[in-house]
């Protein structure tokens, strides 16, 4: 019998794919089929105090390697999200991921002391690294402000919480970051976001209309950059904050080698808005067809497992 599941702090998961936050969890139908669908738990999108329309259209364009986007963060406002997984925690779903993207410290810190006194009990996603919002830097590739906004975060925070990077590309900021990170009492780190400002042109053209075409790009152009954030995260950070890895999933083997990497979990994003809920079945299908070619019984007999040379 081959088990998929996995565990993040203290909490096991029948298997180990999620959606990523942006991708099909917008409105209460959209999260409705997540919740129905044959992902391991899923979670919310990112959300700010009031609900945004987010950016002009065109401003997703599938590509045949992936996607670019420059949604500018649409969502339903923060209320929306904390009474959809409050209720949700009423039907005894306490293992869902709730995703915060505050346009300011300030406004992240009212959020978290909102979902703190409340009855809340699975886990924040805070987003430190949405490169699409016009005029707003990514906190993620600004140490000194990531530093300073988990210093207030953890001043008042109780609950379990882990943040969302942006993908690094050098090995020294690896090392920072991590330093960083390992400060604070956080459960999980999600990498990686899209990469930020990247231009696609089909005709002559850019292909959206935000920022002249300069949109976040995701699928498998940017599949070696996620493995190599998860892979180096995996080895800088303690033991005890989970990895959970995103970018350039389409298939099995895909899922396979973020988990080889060290993931503990999988989130989706381009491949479920090409291929809807659907996409977490067939990658299941695949992902226990290679484990069972490998000998492989469960995660843990080859989660960070990754061979060198």
């Amino acid at each position: 019998m081959i088990s998929v599941e996995t565990k993040i702090s203290n909490k096991i998961f029948d298997n180990c794919l999620m959606n990523a936050s942006g991708a099909k969890c917008m409105t209460f139908e959209d999260l409705s089929k997540l919740k129905n669908s044959e992902s391991g738990t899923w979670i919310t999108k990112s959300c700010t105090i009031s609900s945004r329309e987010g950016n002009p259209s065109p401003r997703y364009v599938d590509l045949k390697l992936g996607s670019i986007n420059s949604m500018g963060l649409p969502n339903l406002g923060f209320q929306f999200y904390l009474d959809y997984v409050l209720e949700e925690h009423k039907l005894g779903n306490d293992h869902l991921f709730f995703s915060i993207a505050g346009l300011s410290l300030e406004e992240n810190m009212e959020m978290l002391n909102k979902i703190n006194s409340s009855d809340f009990q699975g886990w924040v996603e805070l987003n430190l690294s949405c490169p699409n919002i016009q005029g707003k830097p990514q906190t993620g590739y600004d140490f000194e402000r990531t530093e300073e906004v988990l210093n207030k975060i953890f001043s008042f925070y109780s609950k379990p919480l882990g943040v969302k990077l942006p993908p690094y590309f050098d090995m020294v900021h690896f090392e920072i970051v991590a330093d960083i990170l390992n400060q604070y009492p956080l459960q999980f780190v999600t990498c990686i976001n899209s990469i930020g400002n990247a231009l696609y042109i089909e005709d002559e053209s850019v292909v959206i209309k935000p920022k002249n075409g300069f949109g976040g790009i995701g699928g498998a152009y940017i599949k070696p950059t996620a493995l190599a954030n998860v892979r180096m995260f995996y080895k800088l950070l303690r033991n005890d904050i989970s990895i959970i890895g995103c970018g350039g999933v389409e298939t099995g083997k895909d899922v396979f080698e973020h988990l080889l990497c060290g993931a503990s979990m999988v989130q989706i994003g381009t491949q479920l808005m090409k291929e809807d809920i659907s996409v977490f079945s067939r990658l299941l299908t695949e992902l226990k067809t290679i484990m069972k070619a490998k000998n492989y019984k469960s995660l843990k007999d080859f989660k960070g497992k990754l061979k060198e040379l």
